[in-house]
């Protein structure tokens, strides 16, 4: 299991790798970012092989990652990513709501997606939200994402899932559920009458136990499950 990256402080800009075979995409994403004070463009690459030494260079908090290049795809090098200790959060760039590969990405740790067509301000936003850990996939994208796209495995999948929410407390189990109704940690407090510390502290060893990245693969395992 990776280790989950530090939450971003703020006190720093975001720094930002982009990750696209396409030259006018690139360059698009690097003009509407380029002129925003709290982000950084570290690096870009137009292809998967050039993401790891890319990381190891410059350290970027975000990696915008495209699914489909050539050579090594965005799915692959997402995988790659998250097996590193501390890895950077990855973002998908897609044109599509409902595809195999984006299901696969967050499966694999991805922290959600975008598509390609989003309005700036949105994908500013977006990229903030991840560098502060959090997720940028609503329930609802998760569930059309999961009912829509047929994966394979998925019997193989509910039986694994099951087993895996066995392993935590009952208060954790809470927890994992409310995390997976797309429950802020705020909100869970409320709903739990427990504080917004003793929430982050259930979702650290909910991670832990689990052997998961973020809340989105939380999310992906109840959703499994059937929960």
């Amino acid at each position: 299991m990776s280790t989950p990256a530090a939450e971003h402080t703020g006190a720093q800009p975001v720094r930002v790798l982009i990750v696209d075979d396409d030259a006018m995409v690139r360059a698009g994403l690097s003009m509407i970012l380029g002129g925003v004070a709290d982000i950084e463009i570290v690096a870009e690459a137009g292809d998967g092989s050039e993401v790891p030494p890319l990381v190891a260079e410059h350290r970027p908090d975000v990696v915008l990652m495209d699914i489909r290049m050539p050579g090594i795809d965005g799915l692959t090098a997402t995988e790659t990513l998250r097996r590193r200790p501390a890895p950077p959060e990855v973002v998908v760039l897609t044109t599509f709501h409902a595809d195999a590969q984006v299901l696969r990405a967050l499966r694999a740790g991805a922290a959600g997606f975008l598509l390609k067509d989003i309005a700036p301000g949105d994908l500013v936003q977006a990229i903030r939200k991840v560098a502060s850990g959090e997720p940028i996939l609503s329930p609802a994208v998760t569930r059309q994402l999961i009912t829509h796209v047929s994966d394979g495995g998925a019997d193989e999948r509910t039986h694994r899932s099951r087993k895996l929410l066995d392993r935590l407390s009952e208060r954790e189990r809470e927890v994992a559920m409310a995390v997976g109704q797309g429950r802020s940690n705020a909100e869970i407090g409320r709903e739990l009458y427990m504080s917004v510390p003793t929430v982050k502290a259930h979702v650290s060893r909910i991670l832990t136990k689990l052997e998961l990245n973020n809340r989105v693969q939380v999310a992906l395992l109840v959703y499994d499950a059937g929960s």
